[in-house]
């Protein structure tokens, strides 16, 4: 396979320059749309350096989801055969201050694409959902089968538009097929650290507030809660590479042919890590203190989600590989190399 195109749409942010790089290197041409609303245009010329030879089948478009000539521009550079979701936005607490803001960006910019999809003849859908559909999960590991139950509106955007998938592949003499992936907490960066998360503002998630600390942007970490009914009273979650996260885009765009109709697909480690389990860890690869101060819980934050990835074995002949430790020394290699991160 060489030269087949792929619209990848948020291919500027964290979780889409790693997965473009992967794309590339495994012979696809690659077609980024992005708004550059919160990522920028040097993680494009990034990717394009860490493909060597194969960063000439990068095509660059800015443009936003929601606008249809965007989307038309974005199609046109080359016919594609499939299309990775990713635009959108995705803080939970920015979700409860400006819930229409992420129904228009994340429910009405996935119906702006699937209608230029169908426009364009293209039937094949990766999309990048979240273990936040499983809001406070009726039991771990967390199994695709589980109760759903969002808790915030960015994660009732990821169902309404999961529903919205099953709806489309349920039609009458339909050929759609989705791959709805619902990944956990994805960490760390590509192991050169020229590409990594670079979060606008006060980080939301816990790996880059920590790196950000060892780095010396912030003061200290404020742990939210050590009460919880867990080993060390913090919460539990399941971190997972990013370079994994990225090779399981890959794995299912080429195993596109296995899904029936909208599939639901959990990809995590299956290993839960707690908040202070993540702070040693961190501490050791950075050889830095990293201050940490215990506070109040969050609101909407659950004891602990960690996912069941066998099905993801079994469909898609993916598993995670890389440790929390290799997380990380990966992250922090990002870190310290990009202080202020695109910007420095």
């Amino acid at each position: 396979m060489t030269d087949r195109t792929v619209v990848v749409t948020g291919g500027a942010g964290y979780i889409g320059s790693h997965t473009c790089v992967v794309l590339l290197d495994a012979g696809w041409r690659v077609v980024v749309l992005d708004n550059l609303d919160n990522s920028s245009e040097v993680a494009i010329h990034r990717v394009r350096e860490l493909a060597g030879e194969g960063g000439a089948r990068l095509e660059f478009v800015r443009g936003d989801i929601r606008d249809p000539a965007d989307l038309d521009r974005a199609f046109g550079v080359a016919p594609a055969s499939a299309v990775i979701h990713f635009a959108g936005r995705k803080a939970v607490g920015e979700s409860v201050e400006h819930p229409l803001w992420y129904y228009d960006h994340n429910v009405t910019g996935t119906v702006r694409l699937l209608q230029a999809m169908e426009r364009h003849h293209v039937r094949d859908l990766v999309f990048s959902s979240s273990c936040t559909v499983y809001g406070e999960p009726e039991r771990v590991p967390i199994t695709e089968d589980c109760a759903l139950g969002a808790m915030s509106p960015y994660g009732r955007t990821k169902l309404q538009i999961e529903d919205m998938l099953r709806d489309l592949a349920a039609t009458p003499g339909a050929d759609w097929r989705f791959a709805l992936l619902r990944y956990f907490n994805p960490v760390g960066a590509h192991p050169s650290g020229r590409i990594g998360e670079d979060p606008v503002g006060i980080p939301n998630n816990l790996m880059p507030y920590i790196m950000q600390v060892a780095v010396g942007r912030r003061d200290h970490l404020t742990v939210h809660g050590d009460d919880y009914p867990t080993p060390d009273g913090t919460a539990i979650r399941d971190y997972l590479h990013v370079m994994d996260l990225a090779e399981g885009h890959l794995a299912a765009l080429d195993r596109i042919d296995r899904i029936e109709g909208a599939v639901p697909v959990n990809l995590g480690t299956g290993v839960g890590s707690s908040v202070l389990d993540v702070l040693r860890a961190a501490r050791t690869a950075t050889g830095r203190p990293v201050p940490a101060e215990i506070g109040p819980r969050r609101a909407g934050d659950v004891v602990a989600a960690y996912s069941d990835p066998a099905l993801a074995a079994d469909l898609l002949g993916w598993r995670a590989t890389r440790t929390l430790d290799e997380m990380c020394a990966d992250h922090w290699r990002w870190q310290q190399s990009n202080p202020d991160g695109y910007r420095s």
